[in-house]
């Protein structure tokens, strides 16, 4: 695509701010090419401290909003629903106050038709909890206990998904990334293949009916995972688990903070998504808080909510060094914040 202006490459190579070529066929035309044009012109003169004049700031706004929903592109609903049909098993994963959990409940709720069971995964959850393993049972002899056959979370879900018939039954498995989740499922995870639903595990044990010793996943049982993306305390999810679920991000909304809440709310998600997007990494942006801190419609107690909710989820990124590279920058939004509480 560049090929022809290979000579200005070579010569200026190191010093291009940015490059734009126009597709022949770009459908946009001309108007395409201007707001390239004028965005490249915002970001530098940003950059420098400068705003765009009062009667292009309307324009300015659209452009900015259109890279905005490129970077962090909404996720609804019905979109995960058309996903979860396709693929069975999903991870939603999103920085902290977007939402996920709600959404994964509203999911449950009105799409599943509550039809469904939910857990939460902690360090301590172990396959013997989620798919089956022996439990102490109190008895009259001598050890006053003995130990029996006890199915975990995945086999009840499998086992009332049969129950079902053919309407779809949802395991809505909460913070799945806070156990270690390879040893969770253990050789359980040959089971979870979305295209596959012959495949059955050989037990150890007799779990009694309806699988007794052998366990499979109906096909109408649908698994939806969500994940923490800035918790980066817990076990990473690693490749084998990831090949069998389909991921999905869920990214703060900036329209969402204009429709709930204040003046002051969306100036301060603007500015600090200004941080994210000017220094973060892709890792790093996962970050960026969620639309969650900054719904406060009074506009005199959106500061204690700023103060309160948002302030220490950053300190404790800048303590953990999560946003090393641009602490600076994190440091001084936080004394911007305290300046406009003073």
């Amino acid at each position: 695509m560049f090929s022809k202006y290979g000579s200005i490459l070579e010569r200026y190579g190191k010093v291009i701010y940015g490059l734009y070529a126009p597709d022949p066929d770009e459908s946009s035309g001309r108007s395409g090419v201007e707001d390239c044009l004028k965005a490249f012109l915002d970001i530098m003169f940003w950059e420098r401290g400068h705003q765009p004049l009062k009667n292009a700031e309307k324009d300015a706004g659209r452009i900015q909003a259109q890279y905005y929903s490129y970077i962090l592109p909404d996720c609804n609903v019905d979109q995960l629903v058309s996903l979860m049909n396709e693929r069975k098993y999903v991870v939603l994963q999103s920085p902290p106050g977007t939402g996920k959990t709600r959404m994964a409940l509203e999911l449950l709720n009105n799409y599943y038709d509550r039809s469904g069971m939910t857990v939460q995964f902690h360090p301590n959850t172990t396959y013997e909890n989620f798919v089956g393993g022996l439990s102490p049972l109190a008895t009259e002899g001598e050890l006053g206990f003995h130990f029996s056959p006890k199915p975990g979370y995945l086999m009840m879900a499998a086992k009332s998904a049969r129950e079902q018939g053919n309407k779809p039954f949802l395991l809505l498995i909460d913070e799945i990334n806070r156990a270690d989740l390879s040893k969770v499922l253990g050789e359980a995870i040959y089971l979870l293949e979305p295209f596959d639903s012959e495949r059955i595990l050989d037990l150890p044990y007799d779990f009694g009916i309806p699988f007794n010793t052998r366990l499979s996943l109906p096909p109408n049982l649908h698994i939806l995972g969500t994940m923490n993306s800035s918790d980066r305390s817990i076990a990473i999810v690693d490749i084998a688990v990831r090949r069998r679920f389909a991921f999905k991000k869920l990214w703060p909304q900036i329209s969402v903070i204009k429709e709930h809440g204040c003046d002051l709310m969306r100036i301060a998600f603007q500015e600090l998504l200004n941080i994210f997007v000017e220094y973060a990494s892709e890792n790093t942006l996962d970050l960026l808080p969620g639309h969650s801190y900054f719904l406060e419609r009074d506009e005199e107690k959106a500061m204690d909510a700023l103060r309160v909710n948002l302030v220490p989820l950053l300190e404790e990124y800048l303590k953990q060094g999560y946003v090393a590279s641009f602490a600076d920058s994190i440091e001084a939004y936080l004394q911007w914040l305290e300046s406009i509480s003073s």
